[in-house]
């Protein structure tokens, strides 16, 4: 029998962003699940406030060179990696000079909310989807962390479900407490589409915000964790009545296993049927 394999898709994973929860179980999850006997691949975005030199990324030429039409602005797609040699797996870093090169990573130095972060965030959901695809390397498992990850599953579900290398996909996505108030602008869901011939603009989430975008995902995805002790209220009680397969928050010492069970529950349902 194959290895199950398991897609990771975060915006936070030590040591190149150390900040809560998510990033230190997006870093000792996937090697925990790996030395179970799973294959895993790991993926975030390459913010410019990560050293590439300390951590010896380097750009994967034969993944680079798509470009990703957005809001219909052609936008170059850069494959960087690196390697977590203490934990022997890779991290491919989703790159794009105007979307990722700035230092701070959702605020400017005002503390201001980026004005893009609604094109960064489907640049990075399809940038990882794109780059899978290219990888040929089919995910049994597509397990999404935090918000910059939301659309993952919608674009799975609807978008590239009668892809061989996603139809057998199952998605999970993990809610965290990382809380905005701002908008992702009004035409967020107009921008989101990528075949107007196919899709329908998502118009639920023109002008979407943080509760927003996390109910979609938890929506469109086949289940859902919660990764932090503490989220967001109106997110907790949506979760609670999701008659979907759901992980309540786990601890340091109890993720690991916890979260391999779960996959290997989940793993023997089908996928659900969106698109």
């Amino acid at each position: 029998m194959s290895k199950a394999k398991i897609l990771y898709v975060s915006h936070k994973i030590e040591p190149y962003i150390e900040d809560g929860q998510m990033s230190k179980i997006a870093r000792f999850l996937p090697q925990n699940i790996q030395e179970r006997g799973k294959e895993i691949r790991t993926f975030m975005p390459r913010f410019g406030c990560i050293n590439e030199r300390r951590y010896q990324l380097h750009e994967v030429i034969r993944l680079s060179g798509m470009n990703l039409i957005i809001d219909d602005t052609d936008h170059p797609l850069i494959i960087k990696v690196a390697s977590i040699q203490a934990a022997r797996m890779q991290v491919y870093f989703i790159d794009n000079e105007e979307y990722f090169k700035r230092k701070n990573v959702f605020v400017d130095d005002k503390g201001k909310f980026h004005q893009d972060n609604d094109e960064r965030m489907i640049f990075f959901a399809r940038g990882v989807i794109e780059t899978v695809r290219k990888l040929g390397w089919a995910p049994d498992i597509v397990h999404c962390h935090g918000w910059m990850s939301s659309l993952v599953p919608y674009y799975l579900k609807n978008v590239y479900n009668d892809d061989p290398v996603f139809s057998n996909s199952r998605v999970v996505y993990s809610v965290y407490d990382e809380e905005f108030k701002e908008s992702l602008g009004e035409n967020f869901g107009e921008k989101m589409i990528i075949d107007a011939n196919r899709e329908e603009p998502v118009t639920e989430l023109n002008d979407a915000g943080y509760n927003e975008i996390n109910k979609f995902a938890i929506d469109t995805a086949d289940a859902v964790i919660v990764g932090s002790d503490k989220i967001n209220s109106e997110l907790k009680k949506h979760i609670a009545k999701t008659d979907k397969m759901k992980l309540d928050f786990q601890g340091d010492e109890d993720y690991a296993d916890a979260y391999s069970e779960f996959y290997d529950e989940l793993l023997l349902r089908e996928p659900v049927l969106v698109g």
